[in-house]
């Protein structure tokens, strides 16, 4: 790793780039320690931005970092590097070998047997289930969306794959919400602090021991979700005669039932995996797009404008595929407000032979991340990076872009098995919003910061100013 761009860990240098940070859990600036980090990583990215990739040294410990989309290209685009780094060990205890965490045979046959279940006839049919959840957040006034918003998306996700009605939106202190986001932040804590690893110091510590109660809760969560849902399978009440393909959580149960090869543990993996990133993800992903748009008031009278041309007056209407098709500038908004803000700040891959990627080699053993909220920042690929602008994911804008430079769902054969699904969810609940409403950030950028969990979040409240649409104008 020595030949790598990067300071170098030495005899002399012996905690590597660990003192370029502090792990105080509150800097001198007030903020929290993720949201340095993030700064930290993203000022490296910039020091090296000509090279593709660079290594960072946490005292003995090297990380790999793809600087550039022509060393995320070689690093994803075949079939070799499929093995997630081991950093996601840590997410073990809580989401198992599902099919985030799995690798080898066991990933790839549990990828092919639920691909189907989000293939585009089956999305379809969940539509009437995204008008109606989200017709529940126009029904009333928030200032702070985040937690809205993910209720909205947790009943989303726990009807259409999992195929049960939870009605999280109508209790607001739901305790699962709450220990998924407690158990991110503890498990990012722990991913940066070496001396949390060893399982034997990090379970005698509060935080090892929160982590526990907090596991029994999103566990007896899943297992409640999985025992609902076998049961009306056994009593033969289901509704997958009435589609054409089976969903998500009926494949499981069913593949769990009529063979062998998967265990009710097994089911309860993918039901955690789904049920967390089905729901966080796209709920973070609304609401920085919501929070970027009441900040630039030009672009929220383009999407309104476009709402209008294709609903009229008819603010109601449930939203069919053919809408969703047509809002192509909401498009263009989601896409640009996840190259900013993508719900996954970074993904990593396990080195499982000794590879060579833009004229280096990395060897065997050794851990590539891919830092896609830097990645989507390379001034090459697009000029001045913070600007929001969403033309720049106009066709005519894309055409000679890497499509390695923008990965908010990873990309190769390992990327993310929902992302249509997460779009469709994102257009049906940012449409139903600014058909209704109109928004106002209330905290410009430099005051909301993202904080890298397990997912991309704001360091304090999202907090918007809504007002009914006035239809003769705004």
């Amino acid at each position: 790793m020595q030949h790598l761009p990067g300071h170098k860990f030495s005899t002399f240098n012996v905690f590597g780039n660990l003192l370029d940070f502090s792990f105080r859990s509150e800097s001198r600036n007030g903020f929290h320690f993720n949201v340095n980090v993030l700064q930290i990583l993203n000022g490296f990215s910039e020091v090296f931005r000509k090279d593709n990739l660079y290594c960072i040294w946490f005292s003995y410990v090297p990380f790999v970092i793809v600087n550039k989309a022509k060393a995320v290209e070689e690093l994803l685009s075949g079939n070799k590097m499929i093995e997630k780094s081991q950093s996601y060990d840590f997410l073990h205890p809580w989401l198992g070998e599902g099919l985030l965490t799995s690798g080898g045979s066991k990933w790839k046959s549990r990828r092919k047997l639920l691909t189907p279940s989000f293939h585009f006839e089956i999305l379809k049919e969940f539509l009437p289930i995204f008008n109606e959840q989200s017709q529940k957040e126009t029904d009333k006034e928030f200032t702070d969306i985040v937690l809205p918003i993910t209720l909205c998306s947790l009943d989303i996700i726990c009807e259409t794959t999992l195929g049960v009605s939870i009605r999280a939106q109508d209790n607001k202190d739901s305790q699962y919400v709450k220990s998924v986001a407690s158990a991110g932040e503890i498990v990012m804590e722990r991913s940066i602090n070496l001396f949390l690893w060893p399982d034997f110091i990090f379970y005698n510590t509060n935080m090892g021991r929160e982590f526990k109660k907090h596991l029994k809760i999103l566990h007896g969560f899943t297992r409640m979700v999985i025992q609902e849902k076998k049961k009306k399978l056994l009593c033969g009440v289901s509704d997958t005669s009435k589609r054409k393909r089976k969903a998500l959580m009926d494949v499981l149960l069913e593949h769990h039932l009529e063979t062998k090869k998967c265990t009710e543990e097994d089911v309860r993996e993918e039901v955690d995996t789904f049920a967390f990133e089905g729901h966080d993800t796209t709920s973070l992903g609304v609401s920085w797009a919501l929070y970027l748009i009441g900040l630039n008031k030009d672009v929220q009278a383009k999407l309104q404008e476009e709402m209008d041309r294709i609903f009229g007056d008819d603010i109601e209407r449930e939203i069919t595929t053919e809408d969703l098709n047509d809002m192509k500038y909401l498009e263009c908004v989601l896409k640009e407000s996840q190259r900013l803000y993508p719900s996954v700040p970074f993904f990593a891959r396990y080195i499982t032979e000794d590879f060579q990627m833009c004229g280096y080699t990395l060897p065997k053993g050794s851990s590539c991340f891919v830092l896609s909220y830097s990645l989507h920042r390379d001034k090459d690929v697009f000029p001045n990076p913070e600007k929001f602008d969403p033309d720049r994911f106009l066709p005519e804008n894309c055409i000679d872009r890497n499509p390695y430079a923008y990965v908010p769902f990873s990309a190769g054969s390992r990327n993310c098995i929902g992302q249509r699904f997460a779009l469709m969810e994102e257009k049906v609940i940012v449409s139903s919003i600014l058909r209704n409403f109109t928004l106002e950030s209330l905290d410009t950028r430099d005051k909301v910061l993202p904080v890298p969990e397990l997912i991309l979040k704001p360091s304090r409240d999202m907090r918007i100013k809504i007002r009914k649409r006035n239809r003769n104008g705004q």
